[in-house]
């Protein structure tokens, strides 16, 4: 196979630039650099489409490989062929690979294994053949011999038969048949089990759906159910329409033979084949409902990295608690904790008016501007409080509900501890929560992100794929943002292309040495970041204040001389781009002719367009265009709400049948995928992401299962 001439028919992307991608991979290149600064050798393929390339190419290779070492394994039992070389090649996927090497690979015992031994083989090969003239006794009885536990003609026949069972089942062409049929005619069934949870999985108590038509979340549910002892799970497949496509390949016109082989190929179907492709099918079905769960979550991750941050405010965190009181944490604009506190206007203390004065005196002498509450455990009574408390603030004060997912985790961390050594668990939770308002990228990325809360079934995905693409997810959000040189902790440089744990500690070090970075140039003198690593991260890191206005834009170093070029040529320098003279920029350069521009400054057409885009907002920051997180001083309850009723709200969690919007109440709102828009999708994430503001109308409310349904259609806005 010519991976590369594969993947640019799958990806139809050329197949020249496929192999500049595939050198930059294995030269060391990462994503995010590739393509940011690589755009003319890629076509300008996108960090996803990248990623997907990526892990496609692993899995070419490791078919590649495994190709090899079943060759290996085969020549080296002397059974090797043109047939076998040629049905390999052809191979497309590891499953069509194991299927090849099935009758090859070393087997523990089975009943097949030990006719073998017994010299059946050559016995089974005749019934295979079905050319008989006389009964299979008459030539059975060759191969009668009690000294190898064969005592009679009918031990020998049945012997005989195990090895054509196996013979059967191990048929690589068949298997591919019958997994095809399987996947088209098959339906996986369930039945409820005696189970203190089975309430859970009342749907599914004697419930059956086509296996090519059930949905990834169903597959999952059912999985979790049968896991907990809650669920019976089959596959159910019409047996007569696997038996027919089998007789079509080993049952011949034979009178002597034709009952004993369909009795055995009945026999291998039910013993051998059925079990061994039902295995194979669940696993399929979950691993590509996996699949579709792990792309949830880089679905839900992107949008709520990338949410805007709420800068230039003082922000007071509230992490909500009953017997434990509210925790208290008021953050500067930089993210510096100002202040702290312990406040209980929550039951069982309920001490609201004392709770108040402490709040009121805090929120003027810190003059706070927004209230960040997080929406656990006793949000609801907080949130009452809070509503009640602002109406007593002589100054504009707002509040937002902020999703806590994860904030207990980073509480009690290593990460936390370091960062807040002198303070109560809870308190890192209220910080956590003010500063996931301020600058929700910054302070998610110390969170494992499996534990932020977005997508579903987290704990049921095999977990290193998830981590894989998840760490992707945030590595790709981290270097389309930028990250600050001097103020950039540990945690987030992690995450820059090209560094790792250790020079992320060793440029924080540096900065303390020289206190203040001033240009880029400096990360060459840091330990251990050698010229590869600086050509990979230099781009991704600002310089606020620097030596060079370009050391605050994404423009890379190695542009530098392309962009005093650019600016050279239409008479213009460095203080018409710190003081924003540029607009003219763009239509010169239009005048001039792009590609002309682009061949004077000795770069490609997409990189020009990148600088000038740098050059017309230094310093820009990309989520500022993403939408502002809902601010609000009222108060609405799941009892209050009414069918009719438009809201605004904000979108929390999008899954394979809806989305999940908070409108103000303490229990977030389902839009069902039907309830999204008047065109038909096939998914959600196509019209809505993780952040997005949207206008709903509630069509129903069930205030004992706290369920509100809620749709997008038909509203007025």
């Amino acid at each position: 196979m010519n991976i590369n001439e594969t993947l640019s028919k799958e990806f139809d992307v050329r197949l020249d630039r496929v192999d500049n991608i595939v050198k930059m991979l294995d030269d060391g290149d990462t994503i995010p650099f590739i393509a940011r600064y690589r755009k003319e050798l890629t076509g300008s393929l996108d960090d996803q489409i990248l990623r997907e390339m990526n892990d496609r190419l692993n899995y070419l290779r490791n078919l590649e490989k495994r190709k090899q070492e079943v060759e290996n394994s085969i020549k080296e039992q002397e059974k090797w062929s043109d047939e076998l070389e040629q049905k390999l090649s052809q191979a497309k996927t590891l499953t069509e690979v194991e299927d090849i090497y099935r009758p090859y690979k070393p087997k523990r015992k089975t009943r097949a294994s030990v006719a073998i031994s017994k010299g059946l083989q050559p016995l089974a090969d005749i019934l295979l053949a079905q050319n008989l003239t006389c009964e299979p006794k008459i030539i059975a009885e060759e191969y009668v011999d009690p000294d190898k536990d064969v005592k009679n003609t009918e031990e020998a026949i049945n012997g005989a038969l195990d090895i054509v069972a196996e013979i059967i089942s191990d048929d690589s062409e068949l298997r591919k048949t019958l997994r095809e049929l399987l996947q088209v005619q098959a339906s996986i069934k369930t039945q409820l089990l005696e189970n203190e949870k089975n309430k859970t999985y009342e749907m599914y108590a004697d419930y059956a759906e086509q296996v090519c038509k059930i949905p990834s979340h169903r597959i999952l549910a059912i999985n979790r159910g049968e896991k907990e002892d809650c669920l019976k799970v089959n596959i159910i497949l019409d047996e007569k329409l696997a038996i027919k496509d089998i007789e079509k390949v080993y049952l011949k016109d034979n009178d002597f033979t034709n009952e004993l082989i369909k009795n055995t190929i009945l026999d291998s179907y039910q013993r051998l084949l059925f079990p061994s492709l039902e295995r194979e099918l669940r696993t399929a079905l979950t691993d590509k409902a996996n699949e579709q769960a792990i792309k949830m979550f880089d679905v839900n991750l992107r949008p709520l990295l990338l949410q805007a941050p709420l800068k230039n405010n003082v922000i007071m965190g509230f992490d909500p608690g009953y017997r434990m009181g509210c925790k208290i944490a008021i953050i500067d604009q930089k993210g510096d904790v100002l202040d702290t506190a312990v406040v209980y206007p929550t039951p069982p203390q309920s001490k609201t008016e004392e709770s108040m004065e402490i709040l009121s005196k805090l929120i003027l002498k810190h003059k706070v501007d927004i209230i960040a509450i997080g929406n656990g455990t006793a949000s609801k009574e907080s949130e009452i409080f809070v509503v009640e408390l602002l109406k007593h603030i002589p100054r504009q004060v707002s509040y937002a509900m902020v999703n806590e997912a994860g904030a207990s985790v980073y509480s009690a961390s290593k990460l936390g501890a370091q960062e807040f050594p002198d303070f109560d668990v809870n308190l890192r939770s209220a910080v956590s929560i003010a500063r996931r308002l301020q600058d929700p990228l910054s302070e998610l990325i110390k969170i494992d992100v499996k534990s932020i809360g977005v997508g579903q079934y987290q704990h049921d995905m095999p977990q290193a794929r998830l981590t894989e693409v998840l760490t992707g997810v945030v590595e790709d959000c981290v270097n389309s943002v930028g990250v600050d040189l001097n103020t950039a902790s540990v945690r987030l440089l992690e995450f820059v292309s090209g560094l790792n744990t250790k020079t992320a500690k060793n440029i924080v070090a540096y900065r303390k040495d020289i206190k203040h970075y001033s240009n880029r140039e400096q990360l060459l003198k840091v330990s251990g970041l050698g010229q590869k690593a600086y050509e990979q991260c230099a781009g991704f890191l600002r310089i606020t204040d620097g030596d060079n206005v370009l050391d605050n834009t994404a423009v890379h170093p190695e542009s530098y001389g392309a962009v005093k070029i650019l600016l050279d040529h239409f008479n213009l320098d460095s203080e018409d781009v710190k003081n924003g003279n540029l607009a003219i920029l763009p239509s010169l350069i239009k005048n001039e002719g792009e590609e002309k521009v682009a061949k004077l400054c000795n770069v490609g057409i997409p990189t020009l367009n990148d600088i000038v885009t740098e050059l017309l907002r230094p310093g820009r920051d990309i989520r500022e265009s993403m939408p502002k997180p809902v601010l609000r001083s009222d108060l609405l309850s799941l009892e209050d709400l009414k069918e009719g009723m438009v809201l605004t709200g904000t979108v929390r969690n999008v899954i394979d049948f809806g989305a999940f919007v908070d409108i103000g109440v303490h229990q977030d709102g389902l839009v069902h995928i039907s309830q999204i828009c008047d065109r038909y999708i096939k998914h959600p994430s196509e019209v809505l992401k993780v952040g997005d503001v949207v206008t709903v109308k509630v069509i129903g409310v069930d205030v004992e299962k706290k369920r509100i349904s809620l749709t997008m259609k038909d509203v007025e806005k």
